[in-house]
């Protein structure tokens, strides 16, 4: 695997003691990775990543991972707020929903196995805390979406994927006293949701990154009958 340096000035020192602990993947959402490149080492833009992974299978570290990248913005997972202070960041080249999303093409898959388990060697992530842009914002983020290959990850030993078969029959649909319990299976998980029982924008915003992460048949933000037991099946699967 090579790796070629390529400096970014946006970064800054981690909170002292703070173990990185957490994978968060991304795509850049611009046409081109040279774009991409540029910008993550503008000094005027403050956004960065520990490392930018191109179609091709390029990979270019802009932060050494000792030092806290800006890459996750204003984020939440399991109460925590700021991943940026624990994680790693990994920039994928891709165009993005605005820019036509696709694909994301094979080497630049292989060239992100063989980074994401070097870097599962070096720090102590756990497979439940390998997450997407979206999942730690979903309020701003789609990222990977929807098209990216988590269960491939998985499979490889980079993050978790649930069974496919439920234990017990869920409901086709969602009644009004149960919009708690799906609140509830979110934040067990790790999402930011409200707990008010009421299908709001945070909540529908949470369901629609869950979805694209774990249960990518839909993606509106909808608790269909798949989606909660896609949610029951994650809990399970949790260490």
């Amino acid at each position: 695997m090579i790796i070629r340096a390529r400096p970014s000035p946006n970064c800054d020192a981690r909170p002292a003691g703070r173990a990185i602990d957490l994978l968060l993947l991304h795509y850049t959402g611009m046409p081109t990775a040279a774009l991409a490149l540029a910008r993550l080492r503008d000094p005027v833009a403050r956004v960065s990543a520990h490392y930018l992974i191109d179609d091709d299978g390029g990979i270019y570290q802009l932060v050494a991972e000792a030092q806290r990248a800006w890459h996750a913005g204003t984020s939440s997972w399991r109460g925590e707020q700021g991943v940026n202070d624990c994680s790693i960041g990994i920039e994928l080249a891709n165009p993005g929903h605005e820019f036509g999303y696709r694909d994301f093409p094979e080497p630049q898959m292989e060239a992100l196995l063989a980074l994401a388990e070097a870097v599962l060697a070096r720090h102590r992530i756990p497979r439940e805390r390998v997450l997407g842009h979206a999942d730690v914002a979903p309020l701003r983020k789609q990222d990977p979406g929807e098209r990216f290959a988590w269960r491939r990850l998985a499979a490889a030993g980079i993050g978790l994927w649930p069974s496919d078969a439920p234990a017990e029959p869920v409901a086709e649909s969602v009644a009004e006293d149960d919009m708690a319990a799906v609140q509830a299976a979110l934040a067990g998980i790790g999402y930011a949701v409200p707990r008010s029982g009421v299908l709001d924008e945070a909540t529908r915003a949470a369901v629609a990154a869950f979805q694209r992460h774990w249960s990518p048949h839909r993606w509106d933000g909808e608790p269909d009958r798949r989606t909660r037991e896609r949610l029951a099946a994650l809990l399970r699967a949790l260490p």
